[in-house]
């Protein structure tokens, strides 16, 4: 079947946990309702911002089966469906779809480092596996494979491949790809760092696959807008050096380390990191509150600054 691919704010959500470190299910209900309520497109449930590594299989689905029943009208649900082997990314993506969900986020199996062509061939397959809209990350920081243009070229041909989420360093690698024109979106990380964000919209990206958005989503829906007019251009320059401070806050620990932080201390569902991970430390953490107070968020969002936190 024919797949609605995702475009604009694509926000990779963090996963709401309790104090005693269970799965906060009612904080992903309000954290759904906050992303309709301020113009995000879809979502991205259980990628690397949602600590997926860290889950049990367990908390996977149970995750997937409810979080599915609270989707808001026109936010599209995707969900990080990648295994440490072909079998184990099928079987995710097939229970995916049995729950209703829009569509998966799959990345290479991290640790073992294959070549591209065993990764291609892993992207394939897990494609012809399904019905459901597939989207590929392609995160060499996390998973070593880097796929190249061609790659991915091949891989937009499959009926089921509608988004690339790209987190390389490589602007000519988003150049070759929106020259080519390929049937699905062409989405890159927020991360100012990795210099993607501008030259990927310029030239004709359809949105961006981010995280910052959990903190600022209303400012991500016009960053991520594709550039239609030249009003659109504008705009997001404004926005984007606007939020610029908060771009670099969100990348200066490890994901989600920064963002999960600051949510917990300004009142948005979040909760602990899970162990091994650590929050951000007192000074990391004052200066994002600083950073909150100076573009006024604790006012058009109604956020709380717990300094307290930060002591």
């Amino acid at each position: 079947m024919a797949h609605t691919k995702p475009t604009g704010s694509f926000v990779a959500l963090v996963t709401p946990m309790n104090a005693d470190g269970s799965i906060d299910l009612e904080g992903f209900r309000d954290l759904l309702a906050f992303h309709k309520e301020h113009g995000t497109s879809a979502v991205l449930i259980m990628g690397s911002t949602g600590e997926v590594s860290m889950l049990s299989p367990e908390e996977k689905r149970q995750i997937i089966t409810e979080t599915v029943k609270m989707r808001p009208e026109g936010i599209q649900m995707f969900y990080g469906c990648s295994g440490n082997n072909t079998a184990t990314a099928i079987e995710m993506v097939r229970f995916a779809e049995g729950e209703g969900a829009d569509g998966a986020i799959i990345a290479a199996p991290s640790y073992i480092c294959a070549p591209n062509a065993d990764i291609t061939d892993f992207v394939e397959e897990v494609c012809d596996s399904t019905d459901l809209a597939i989207g590929f990350y392609n995160n060499p920081p996390r998973v070593k494979t880097d796929l190249h243009w061609d790659d991915m070229l091949r891989l937009a041909q499959h009926p089921n491949m509608v988004v690339l989420k790209e987190s390389t360093t490589r602007v000519g690698q988003v150049a070759q790809m929106c020259a080519a024109q390929p049937d699905l979106s062409i989405m890159c990380c927020c991360s100012p760092n990795l210099g993607l964000v501008v030259p990927t919209m310029s030239l004709g990206g359809h949105g961006t696959a981010n995280m910052t958005g959990n903190i600022i989503p209303r400012e991500f829906a016009v960053i991520s807008k594709p550039w239609e007019s030249p009003e659109d251009a504008v705009n997001f320059k404004d926005a984007y050096l606007h939020n610029l401070d908060m771009l670099h806050f969100a990348y200066s620990a490890i994901n989600p380390v920064a963002i999960k932080t600051l949510m917990r201390a300004v009142g948005l569902p979040s909760g602990p990191l899970r162990k091994p991970l650590k929050p951000l430390d007192a000074a990391g953490l004052q200066h994002g509150l600083e950073i909150v107070a100076r573009l006024g968020l604790d006012q058009s969002y109604g956020y709380k600054l717990k300094a307290d936190l930060a002591a």
